[in-house]
């Protein structure tokens, strides 16, 4: 499934773009340029956090020079506000991969004020829980096997894929807003991501089809390393099963779900806290409840949000004995997204196993 997203392009003078071109790279965004670059070559792509821009370099290997605006977890993509160099970077991209769901809607706006015509992934229309999904068959399952269909047997249905299908946005059209009742941390469902790097690469090979056979090649070694990840989500599933976790903000839910954990935090305590508003006082004593009941297994936190009552939670985890562990939003230093997702998925099996 792939989306393009087609707007007007404004006039943009040759000198503003070399005025801004001369600008600083703005806090937190970072860039990565493989050796086509150097003869101009390489496919300019601009991913909205560097999870995405990661995943753009596995399949564009030399042959893409990404540009990844939100690369600090001291920056939360709901709230970042765009710099010159970033309406830059975007007017100058050919291919541009976003999260959508509302989490990174900077990048609607920044395209709008562009004029940018690249085309643009939007990673959250290629989870099965998406609105509008179509069902279609799902060969990653198979390819898994038993393991694997384990992991998954309670997070998802049949995936919403075909290859080659486009969902065309009509000219002017930015409806990323966060959908009610739909998780967009989606980057946390590997199944998900691996039909991101299947768009990633259809679309590289649009844009660069003499490079087509390269981008298939690091698909399938993505893929690969994909299904080693659901094969340790497996693992998990098959022996802890059913197992309680609380989740202070919703960012992991679809890792914990993979992993056949069920999530049993108060909905309307992840949605403060993921908000920033304050978490009701009954909310607040029903999860400390949850608690004390003795079947969670697990407190998982989100190191870039959190507040008083995700305070008050890890607290009272940490005097009854129940293990803590923080995951992030934005990829760590150092870090593919396979070698992050399995480090995630090593500290959840060694807190279930305590």
């Amino acid at each position: 499934m792939r989306a393009t997203r087609l707007v007007p392009l404004f006039a943009v003078t040759a000198a503003s773009v070399l005025a801004l071109a001369g600008c600083a790279t703005a806090t937190g965004s970072s860039s990565s340029a493989g050796s086509a670059d150097a003869a101009g070559d390489a496919v300019r792509v601009v991913a909205s956090t560097n999870v995405y821009g990661q995943i753009v370099e596995e399949i564009g290997g030399d042959a893409v020079a990404v540009t990844s605006i939100v690369s600090s977890a001291a920056q939360d993509p709901h709230s970042y506000e765009p710099s010159a160099q970033d309406t830059l970077a975007i007017s100058n991209a050919e291919l541009i991969v976003e999260n959508g769901g509302g989490y990174d809607s900077f990048i609607d706006a920044l395209i709008e004020s562009s004029g940018s015509e690249a085309h643009v992934i939007t990673a959250v229309e290629f989870s099965h829980d998406y609105p509008g999904a179509e069902a279609h068959s799902d060969d990653h399952s198979e390819e898994g096997g038993e393991a694997e269909g384990a992991a998954y047997a309670a997070a998802e249905e049949e995936h919403a894929h075909e290859e080659g299908e486009e969902h065309a946005h009509e000219e002017g059209e930015h409806d990323h807003a966060h959908i009610e009742g739909f998780n967009e941390h989606v980057w946390y469902d590997p199944h998900t991501m691996a039909y991101v790097a299947e768009a990633v690469a259809d679309e590289l090979s649009e844009l660069r089809p003499e490079e087509a056979d390269t981008f298939a090649a690091n698909l399938d070694a993505f893929t690969g390393e994909i299904e080693g990840v659901e094969d340790s989500l497996g693992a998990i599933a098959a022996d802890q099963h059913g197992a309680h976790v609380f989740v202070t903000e919703p960012v992991p839910v679809y890792l914990a779900a993979a992993a056949g954990l069920e999530n049993v935090t108060p909905e309307a305590f992840s949605e403060a806290v993921e908000e920033g508003q304050d978490v009701p006082p009954a909310t607040l004593l029903e999860s400390l409840d949850l608690l004390r009941a003795d079947d969670v297994r697990v407190v998982i936190t989100n190191t870039q949000t959190g507040g008083a009552e995700t305070e008050q939670i890890v607290s009272e985890a940490d005097s009854l004995s129940i293990p803590v562990i923080a995951f992030s939003e934005t990829l760590p230093e150092g870090k593919t997204y396979i070698s992050w997702m399995q480090a995630n998925i090593t500290a959840l099996s060694d807190a279930l196993a305590e």
